[in-house]
């Protein structure tokens, strides 16, 4: 899909005539990849930051508004958590009938922006919560009703803290590159009419989280407010600050009651010189935590169940990154993978086993898996005997007298001989480094080997196998009696405990929706989305202290995710817990691997296999789903039976094995599930991931506005100036045009996303880390099967092309290398083959790459992503100020990636530990608490610059004027007002002059 700028009046150069004549093959032949080499060689011939053009196209969808009624509390709405989640998901199949269908949507787009309002005592050094939201946001809503006439304004909403508001642009940003150029003005708009509101004695910066946050006692609020109280039970905050709306409270109650303990939330403690909590620990080797500084320090997140039993909620056991080896392997705490699974039926003319569409439902597909064949999957806990496929298929592991073994599980690093590699089910790409593979024929019988030299036998294993991201293997030794710590290991380090919603629902963040052409294209998009949010995050950082002390960790999304964990015992995996809740979902039992708030389980585009049989339409054809998903089963057949595809099948019967966590008095069976989507949104609402796809809502009349399919990009934190929210707002928004426009395919195995989401948080990860990013965006010319050939594409090829050759068509047959075959929907089938993972070149598919590596460019062959845009925005030749404006952006972008500039996270550490009062004991005192809040305000308002932070870009001020505007009145004046205004001006000089004569 190739979009076009209205506002282009000229040709410019030769890149414009090359750019005319591109467009004009495209339009005819849809040659996306002919156009990636003309783009590519420019990149490549000419400087970064050479003047280039832009376009784009734009959506937001207001927050709904909170539902008037009586939350029912916990013990009542168990009795109800069964038919909503059933009502839900008919809703769900029922409204999806009526709106799959839908095509052609424009791309409109919006973001949200979240503020914290605190209060000011100047002669004391004090900062404390300011519990005025609400009075704040109803002001504030009112003047925009008073400047409807206005074409530019602003929705304010409630947001879970009594402290906090959200706003967002008044009306969606469109699909045109002069609206981009709204993006920064709509934030300044915004940050100046919430100016307005505020007492003389009130801030409101962008930053992600109120640094003393649970550290002041009763102390902590305007008014105060006492802690403790039902809702959350905490020793460190209280209900008061929770929004008063019942919901939000409801929310948090039932999220600690379903949990059956309250929420734990442990962040590792960041260590200096006379940090207290590490006194008994050994001299620090190095400055860069555990690890050393070829490894960043990892916070497994929403895994720390094992080490808070074995060390209580005062510590937290870390890991290390670093590249991946065949033999490493996660702990018992790491990041779980599919297993390999050697389909061996030992018995009298037995060849191998049915797929099963269902346990005990046989499905006789042709290329069933035969004896010697690897399968991947993971056992299902609730069905014991049986795995699930990641092709969303069953195999039985035994017979049914358990007295034949069917499968066995063997390492990761095996792989299948078969001829049928490629057809799902059968097998699935390594994706892992080069791996020299023997196969052996004995008898006849294939079987399968790993590194040269092993057998068979040594590759059988008895546990689950767990994917490696850690060379470090952590041993622990429990704290002293006497508080000392005995032959401690460095992996176990002093936490930050935090026990309430609030502590992670009380962070800002920088969130952004898409409107997408139809349902294929919102799929594909959260796809891409998903492998892009973990280095979005870590660019963005801006989360180093929590509750007065600071944090060895630089994001907040994993202080969100424990703090809305409402996982059972069972569920986390403790294996000592039976009881069983026949009203929650799955019996409270069901084994589920992350947090509601968490990176996605699964990728969602289906994709197609051009090359396979029929029956492939009824499997899961994303091969990079390489981690356990797991759903309601039941949820699932009748989604399929509904007519479903099963990757979205799947997707969906996923976010079902969630309960409702809110449901109010008359909304139950009230509710017409053909007409309305409210049960089912109440479950996909509270399934909060890095990207969230959203189906448009019901139209209940006529006049109700269109809102097509979209996707949420939510991972990004907050930035301190507008400058920057905009800068990188639009940066992802151009992103996606690049993505569609030039056909790129980012897939990578999701373990390697959520490995990159626990190194995103790591202390300075944007300068110091490693993320796994896939190595070619492009299709490959020749792959690289595990044997050593060198991988090529056309980005390492048109490197090496001259550009007027390009420009004057000469790409040395480039043109029949791909093929550009498109459907009647212009999606090419690169795109649909993209989640298949078809030949062996995926095998090494993706790499560690650093983030000035990610972000622009590595070798010959990976061209980066700044570049890329830069590309975009000069294919679409936007108008000059358009163009000169995304140009400043993508050159602050790239001073941060590499390195030049300083993230929010690094700058406030540095803040702190360079204040005159800081003691060089990790704690953040009031006074330093305070004159970084004022510092922060100041950065946002223009006030003051920070060179670290924001290089030679400044920031214009911002102050009250201006924001709103002015009526040009007729009415008449009293006769005291005009003469006091009049004699204002019979004082100036030049009146007075006028007189005299």
């Amino acid at each position: 899909m190739f979009i076009k700028d209205p506002f282009k009046t000229r040709n410019r150069n030769f890149k414009s005539r090359g750019r005319r004549r591109i467009a004009q093959n495209t339009s005819q032949f849809n040659h996306h990849h002919y156009f990636i080499i003309f783009i590519f060689t420019i990149i490549t011939t000419i400087s970064t930051t050479t003047t280039t053009k832009f376009f784009c196209h734009a959506f937001t969808l207001k927050m709904g508004l909170l539902k008037v009624g009586v939350p029912q509390r916990w013990e009542k709405s168990k009795k109800n958590l069964s038919y909503v989640r059933k009502a839900g998901l008919r809703q769900f199949i029922s409204h999806y009938s009526r709106v799959k269908d839908l095509k052609g949507d424009e791309l409109l787009w919006g973001d949200e922006i979240e503020y914290g309002i605190f209060t000011l005592e100047k002669d004391r050094k004090k900062i404390r919560l300011s519990l005025r939201a609400k009075e704040v946001m109803d002001e504030l809503n009112a003047r925009e009703a008073t400047h409807m006439h206005h074409v530019e304004g602003c929705t304010w909403v409630p947001e879970y803290g009594s402290w906090m508001i959200e706003a967002t642009p008044k009306r969606p940003y469109s699909g045109y590159a002069i609206d981009l150029l709204r993006v920064e003005r709509n934030m300044r708009l915004r940050r100046r009419r919430l100016l307005t509101a505020l007492k003389e004695n009130e801030i409101a910066p962008t930053v992600a989280t109120f640094p003393l946050l649970g550290a002041l006692g009763d102390d902590g609020t305007v008014p105060p407010s006492k802690i403790g109280g039902e809702r959350t039970e905490s020793e460190y905050i209280g209900d008061a600050i929770i929004n008063p709306h019942p919901r939000f409270g409801t929310l948090t109650e039932n999220i600690r009651k379903r949990r059956g303990e309250k929420v734990n939330i442990r962040a590792p403690l960041y260590r200096d010189l006379h940090t207290p909590e590490f006194k008994d620990y050994p001299p620090s080797k190095n400055v860069d935590g555990c690890c050393g500084s070829d490894s960043l320090q990892v916070w497994r997140y929403g895994k720390g169940d094992a080490s808070m039993e074995m060390y209580g909620r005062d510590y937290v056991v870390v890991g290390c990154s670093s590249a991946p080896s065949d033999n490493d392997h996660f702990n018992e705490n790491g990041l779980v993978t599919l297993q390999k699974w050697l389909v061996d039926v030992k018995c009298e003319g037995c060849r191998g086993l049915y797929y099963r569409s269902a346990p005990g439902v046989i499905v006789p597909d042709a290329d069933w898996p035969r004896n010697g064949d690897i399968v991947v999957g993971s056992e299902i806990p609730d069905i014991p005997g049986w795995i699930r496929l990641q092709n969303g298929y069953y195999l039985p592991i035994t017979c049914d007298a358990g007295e034949i073994t069917f499968l066995k599980k063997v390492s990761t690093n095996i792989h299948t001989s078969n001829t049928e590699k490629r057809k799902l089910g059968s097998t699935t790409p390594l994706f892992r480094p080069q791996l020299v593979r023997q196969v052996l024929e004995t008898g006849g019988q294939r079987s399968a080997i790993g590194p040269t030299g092993a057998t068979l036998a040594s590759l059988l294993e008895d546990k689950l196998s767990l994917e490696p991201l850690v060379v470090v293997k952590p041993t622990f030794a429990k704290p002293s009696e006497q508080g000392g710590v005995l032959e401690q290991e460095e992996n176990v380090r002093p936490s930050i405990h935090m026990d309430a919603m609030a502590f992670g629902m009380g962070c800002c963040c920088l969130q952004i929706t898409f409107q997408a052409k139809d349902v294929d294209e919102s799929r594909f998009m959260y796809d891409q989305l998903a492998v892009v949010a973990p280095i979005m995050m870590a660019l963005t950082a801006s989360t180093s202290i929590l509750k007065g002390r600071l944090a060895d960790t630089d994001c907040r999304w994993g202080i969100i995710s424990e703090s809305v964990d409402d996982r059972t015992p069972a569920e986390r995996g403790i294996s000592d817990s039976e009881t069983e809740n026949e009203g929650l979902a799955g019996k409270g039992k069901r084994r589920i691997y992350k947090s509601r708030y968490d990176c996605i389980s699964a990728y969602i585009y289906q994709g197609v296999d051009p090359d396979a049989n029929t029956s492939m339409e009824n499997r899961v054809l994303n091969m990079y789903n390489d981690i356990p998903i797991p759903i309601d089963e039941e949820s699932y057949r009748d989604l399929r039976k509904a007519g479903i595809d099963p990757a979205l099948a799947q997707h969906v019967a996923h976010l079902f094995i969630r309960d409702p966590l809110v449901i109010f008095d008359g909304a139950v069976d009230e509710v017409d599930d053909e007409t309305q989507t409210e049960h089912f949104e109440s479950i996909q609402s509270t399934n909060w991931q890095t990207v969230r796809w959203k189906p448009p809502p019901p139209r209940n009349s006529p006049n109700d506005p269109h809102i097509g399919w979209r996707t949420e990009f939510r991972s990004m934190e907050m930035q301190l100036t507008d400058f920057e929210n905009a800068a990188f707002t639009v940066f992802i928004v151009l992103l996606t045009r690049v993505i569609l426009t030039f056909d790129l395919n980012l897939y990578i195995p999701l373990s390697r996303v959520d490995a990159n989401m626990q190194r995103a948080h790591s202390r300075n990860a944007a300068a110091k880390g490693k993320f796994f990013f896939r190595r070619h965006m492009a299709p490959l010319e020749e792959g690289d099967d595990g044997f050593g050939v060198k991988y090529s594409s056309m980005f390492a090829r048109v490197a090496k092309t001259d550009a007027s050759n390009v420009v004057n068509g000469d790409i040395n047959g480039a043109e029949s290398a791909i093929s550009e075959e498109v459907d009647d929907d212009g999606v090419s089938t690169q795109r649909r083959k993209a989640p298949v993972a078809t030949g062996c070149d995926e095998e090494n598919s993706y790499e560690e790459m650093t983030m000035k590596e990610i972000m622009t460019g590595k070798g010959d062959y990976f061209p980066g992503l700044i570049p890329l845009v830069r590309a975009y925005v000069d294919y679409i030749n936007c108008d000059d100020v358009a163009h000169a404006k995304i140009t400043k952006y993508l050159n602050f972008i790239e001073q941060r990636s590499i390195g030049a500039l300083v993230t929010p996270a690094t700058w406030m550490r540095k803040f702190v530990r360079s204040h005159p009062s800081y003691k060089g004991d990790s704690v953040v005192s009031e006074e330093i608490a305070y004159d970084l809040m004022v510092a922060c305000t100041d950065i946002g308002l223009g006030k003051r610059h920070e060179p670290s932070l924001l290089g030679n870009f400044h920031i214009d001020p911002i102050s009250t004027s201006g924001a709103y505007s002015v009526k040009l009145e007729g009415r008449k004046l009293k006769n005291e007002q005009l003469f006091h205004l009049l004699s204002r001006y019979t004082k100036r000089q030049s009146f007075s002059d006028k007189t005299d004569t």
